[in-house]
């Protein structure tokens, strides 16, 4: 499928302030979600509003990670998803697993897909995004669009449902940056609902969490190379 190019907006006036809401952490405290476990590898579900891995703040260490190990002390981690992002997650239970899948995950030989549903009427049915990202330093941690010092940064979308003033979107990240899916968003016109770095007033209020989750994770095993796809449904 050829997936066309799209535009790039400027930021709204809310980014331009720098304005960023204290981080308070509540963790929630719901049981572990396991959706796939062998010898080599546990697959999660992350909920919404729980670190991947524990921050500096002492109050900021109850993590999936330190969750995980409490009853699988083996893990090792392979990659991250933001504090308010939900769904799937990978760990390894042993060091020739996390370097099979770390360089898949390196050399995106991995297939990712989220769903998101952000403000307004996304025009088109699918698109593709390509808008180097690099750290907007004095708000960290935002990021930001810069084509001068930014990384490559790839999006393909779909629209999945138009709704009365939101749009439910599949996300197919092609790279991994920081923030990059919630500022591709941002960057279309229409910030993921919920978000509060990247989305306006409006949007912002619209939902109590971030709409936006990883709902598949395709990989080679690392025992025999066989394509593994895991799935957590859309909690929203």
């Amino acid at each position: 499928m050829a997936w066309p190019q799209t535009s790039y907006n400027e930021p709204n006036k809310r980014q331009e302030s720098g304005h960023i809401k204290p981080f308070i952490y509540k963790p929630p405290s719901t049981p572990l979600d396991i959706l796939h476990k062998d010898d080599d590898l546990i697959l999660v579900n992350k909920p919404s509003g729980l670190l991947s891995v524990p921050g500096k703040a002492k109050e900021h260490h109850d993590c999936l990670e330190h969750r995980l190990r409490a009853e699988y002390p083996e893990i090792l981690l392979i990659h991250r998803l933001d504090h308010p992002t939900s769904g799937v997650m990978i760990f390894a239970r042993n060091a020739q697993a996390q370097r099979h899948l770390g360089k898949q995950f390196e050399k995106r030989q991995t297939s990712k897909t989220y769903i998101a549903r952000v403000w307004g009427n996304v025009e088109g049915d699918s698109g593709h995004i390509n808008l180097p990202l690099i750290s907007d330093w004095p708000n960290r941690p935002k990021q930001m669009v810069c084509f001068e010092r930014g990384k490559s940064s790839q999006t393909n979308w779909e629209v999945l449902k138009r709704e009365e003033k939101t749009t439910r979107l599949t996300l197919y990240p092609k790279t991994g940056r920081s923030h990059q899916l919630r500022v591709h968003c941002l960057a279309l016109g229409h910030p993921i609902l919920g978000d509060s770095f990247y989305a306006h007033d409006e949007a912002l209020q619209a939902s109590p969490r971030l709409q936006l989750h990883a709902q598949s994770l395709k990989f080679r095993h690392p025992s025999g190379g066989e394509w593994t796809e895991i799935i957590s449904p859309c909690p929203f």
